[in-house]
C-alpha cells in the first residue's frame, strides 16, 4: 500500500471517528440545554466543535501518517467532560473550554516539531531540572485555589498551574532518554557486582525514589508519587528485563506507604476510609460514600442526561467525575469511559512494539501509555473504593486546566509517534 493511500485512509478514519463522536456530543448538549433549560452547553459544543475541526485540519498538513484513533479519542472524552461539567458546575465549565483550546494549541505545537525527536532525547537534563525546579518553587511558593489542604498550585488572578502535572511528563521523557543510553549497563548485573561500589545502574532507581519522597513527604500528594514509581518501574523492567529491581522498587514503595500512614494524617484518613468508610458516612468519609451512593443510583443505563443528583458528591466536577457519569450513564457509559481509555494505552503500547529498532522510542511510548493507563486506574479504583483515593483526575474529563494541558501535550508526544521518521517511510516504502 503507497504512504498516499495510508496518508488518506488515516484522514477519513479520523475525520469519521470525530464526526461520530461530534454527533454524540450534539445530542448530549441538545439533552442537557433541554434539561437544565440552558443553551450554555450548546455553545460549548460550538468550542469544542471549532477545535476538533482546527485539530484535525492542522494534523493533516503537520503528520498526515499519524494513528487515527489517538486524536479522535482524545476530543470525544474531553468534550464529554466539558459538557458534565457544565452540568455539575456551570461557573468552572468556561475555564476548561479555555484550557481545551489552550491545549490543543500546545499539542499541535508540539506536533510541529522535528519528527526524529533528537530534540527531546539530546537535552534529557534540561526537561528533569526544570520540572524539578518547578516542583521546588511550588513547594515553597504554593497555593491552593481552595484556601485549604495540600498547596500544589503556582499561580495568581484566578490562573493556577500545578508543577506535578509537567513533572510527570518530564519524567517520562528522562527516563526513556536515560534508559535507552545505559541499557546495557542496567542489564549487566554481574557487572555491577564486580564494580562494587558503582552506582550507575542504580541511579535513576535513587533519583526516581528522590522525587516520590520529596513529593510524599513535602506536598502529600500521594497519587503523583504512585504515578511516578509505577511508570519508573514499568520502564526500568521494560529496558532490562530485570524483574528483581522490580520486586526491590515495590518493596520501597511499600515501606513509603507504611511511612506516610504513620507520619502523615491525610494517608491515614484515606487508608481508613477505604477500609470502612460507613461508620463516618455523615462526616470523614462522606466523600467516598456518596460516590458509591451515585454509581449505585446509576444502574445499567444510568439517570439520563441532566437527572440524578450527581452534585451531593464533595468535588465532582474534578476528582469525582467519574462518579457523575456512572450515576447519569449507568454502567454503560462507564464502560465506554473506560474502554475509550483502554483503547489510547492499547494504541500507545502498539507504538512501542512498532520500532523495535529504537530504544528511546519504544521507551517513551511505553513510559506516556503506562502514565496514562495508571492515572486512569487510581482515579477510577479510587471512585470504587477499590484502592485508597490519591487525589488524581482523570484525563482529559476532569476539571483541571494543568491536567488537561499536560494530557493533550502528551497526545501530541503519541501523535509523533505514530508517524514514522522520513527514513524509516523510504525503507518501508522499497
Amino acid at each position: 500500500m503507497t504512504f498516499a493511500r495510508v496518508t488518506y485512509n488515516a484522514h477519513l478514519r479520523e475525520r469519521n471517528l470525530l464526526i461520530l463522536g461530534g454527533l454524540f456530543l450534539l445530542i448530549a448538549a441538545v439533552t442537557l440545554s433541554v434539561a437544565a433549560d440552558n443553551g450554555w452547553a450548546l455553545v460549548l459544543f460550538g468550542v469544542w466543535l471549532a477545535a476538533a475541526i482546527f485539530g484535525h485540519q492542522t494534523l493533516d498538513r503537520l503528520l498526515p501518517q499519524r494513528d487515527p484513533l489517538i486524536f479522535a479519542i482524545a476530543m470525544l472524552l474531553s468534550g464529554w467532560g466539558l459538557l458534565t461539567i457544565q452540568r455539575l458546575a456551570p461557573n468552572f465549565a468556561w475555564r476548561q473550554a479555555i484550557w481545551l483550546l489552550l491545549s490543543i494549541l500546545a499539542m499541535l505545537a508540539i506536533s510541529t516539531l522535528p519528527i526524529h525527536m533528537r530534540w527531546l532525547r539530546r537535552y534529557r537534563y534540561t526537561w528533569l531540572l526544570g520540572g524539578l525546579a518547578l516542583l521546588l518553587v511550588s513547594i515553597l511558593l504554593g497555593v491552593n485555589p481552595s484556601g485549604a489542604g495540600p498547596r500544589l498550585w503556582l499561580g495568581a488572578w484566578g490562573l493556577y498551574f500545578q508543577p506535578s502535572e509537567l513533572l510527570k511528563l518530564a519524567l517520562v521523557i528522562f527516563l526513556a532518554s536515560y534508559m535507552a543510553d545505559y541499557r546495557d549497563d542496567l542489564r549487566n548485573t554481574n557487572g555491577f557486582a564486580r564494580r562494587l561500589p558503582s552506582l550507575r545502574p542504580f541511579g535513576p532507581l535513587l533519583l526516581m525514589w528522590g522525587i516520590c519522597i520529596v513529593v510524599t513527604v513535602w506536598q502529600q500528594d500521594l497519587g503523583a508519587a504512585t504515578m511516578l514509581f509505577v511508570v519508573f518501574l514499568t520502564l526500568l523492567y521494560i529496558a532490562t528485563g530485570q524483574i528483581t529491581y522490580v520486586i526491590f522498587g515495590l518493596l520501597l514503595l511499600l515501606l513509603a506507604v507504611v511511612a506516610a500512614y504513620r507520619l502523615f494524617s491525610v494517608v491515614e484518613l484515606r487508608i481508613e476510609v477505604w477500609l470502612n468508610p460507613w461508620p463516618e458516612a455523615s462526616n470523614r468519609a462522606f466523600q467516598i460514600v456518596q460516590s458509591l451512593l451515585a454509581v449505585a443510583s446509576g444502574g445499567v443505563l444510568g439517570q439520563g442526561i441532566g437527572q440524578g443528583l450527581p452534585v451531593y458528591v464533595p468535588v465532582v466536577h474534578s476528582d469525582f467525575i467519574f462518579a457523575a457519569i456512572a450515576e447519569e450513564w449507568g454502567l454503560v457509559g462507564t464502560l465506554a469511559v473506560i474502554a475509550c481509555l483502554a483503547v489510547l494505552v492499547v494504541r500507545g503500547m502498539h507504538l512501542a512494539a512498532l520500532w523495535p529498532e529504537s530504544h528511546f522510542r519504544t521507551l517513551l511510548a511505553a513510559g506516556l501509555s503506562v502514565q496514562l493507563a495508571t492515572q486512569s486506574l487510581l482515579i477510577i479504583g479510587g471512585v470504587l473504593k477499590v484502592i485508597p483515593l490519591t487525589g488524581v483526575t482523570l484525563p482529559f474529563m476532569s476539571y483541571g486546566g494543568s491536567s488537561l494541558l499536560m494530557n493533550f501535550s502528551l497526545i501530541g508526544l503519541l501523535l509523533m509517534l505514530s508517524a514514522p521518521p522520513r527514513w524509516q517511510q523510504e525503507d518501508r516504502a522499497l
